[in-house]
């Protein structure tokens, strides 16, 4: 038994050790590219004025902190991809139920599913604008173009794949198909929404940049644009590299929840 427990906890310790070099491996890699970014620019290895360098984005954001105009930018690309996101989940759900219900549906349905997914979404941008005008809806849409076919065909063929055990014996017992839905093809694809959620968060934020390539006076993506328009290449990477870090933590905050659900299970 003590031989065992030992074992265990050298087990856990090893666990634990690999964690914390992978950890610091992805701080070394982090720190040493900008740091090498930095070297270049002062060495005239590269043209500051072209690749600009750490020390001038940190002069950048905070003279764009200073006179208030990073926050507008910052929270309109927030809002409007948190916004698309929701609604990329909810029709995601809706869509995916509706085509399980009607077999025929889905049948006639997914080979245009399957093409609007590989459409490039930069293309279809230019058509929102003449439908929807240049506002935060065709920002939003443009948003949720890029994320929702592939979902609905993800978690509908995981709505195919759940053990039809399940169902037979929900039917045998006399279930209806709400039961099958709410109590078996519900909970059995949790986890797998929630690992969609973890891709759609990204497509989002890059379906909204796109939109505002093309449809806005505000944003992260505006400020992209216009900062290369104007050789204010500072703006342009600055943004990119913010974006970067936003990606990071909305899905660095739907990889806890997953986790948080798998312990509970």
């Amino acid at each position: 038994m003590s031989q065992s427990l030992s074992n265990q906890e050298q087990y856990l310790k090893q666990q634990l050790r690999h964690k914390r070099v992978i950890t610091w491996m992805r701080i070394l890699i982090f720190v040493s590219f900008f740091a090498l970014w930095e070297l270049a620019a002062d060495l005239g290895w590269i043209d500051d004025f072209i690749f600009s360098s750490p020390s001038r984005m940190v002069k950048c954001f905070i003279s764009m902190i200073a006179d208030k105009t990073l926050f507008g930018h910052l929270g309109i690309t927030l809002l409007e991809t948190l916004v698309s996101f929701g609604l990329v989940v909810a029709f995601t759900l809706i869509i995916t139920i509706l085509l399980w219900m009607n077999e025929s549906v889905s049948k006639i349905v997914e080979p245009y599913m399957v093409i609007l997914n590989s459409l490039p979404k930069s293309a279809l941008a230019p058509l929102l604008i003449v439908w929807l005008g240049g506002n935060y809806k065709t920002i939003i849409v443009t948003g949720m173009s890029v994320a929702i076919f592939g979902s609905i065909l993800s978690l509908y063929t995981n709505f195919m794949e759940v053990n039809p055990n399940k169902i037979m014996l929900i039917k045998t017992l006399g279930g209806t198909r709400r039961d099958i839905l709410f109590k078996v093809l519900l909970p059995a694809n949790i986890p797998a929404l929630l690992s969609i959620m973890k891709v759609d968060i990204g497509l989002c934020l890059v379906g909204v940049i796109i939109g505002e390539f093309i449809a806005s006076r505000q944003g992260l993506g505006y400020l992209i644009i216009y900062g290369s328009q104007v050789f204010k290449l500072d703006w342009v990477l600055m943004s990119i590299v913010i974006l970067c870090i936003i990606a990071m933590i909305l899905y660095w905050i739907i990889n806890r929840i997953d986790k948080q659900y798998l312990k509970k299970l």
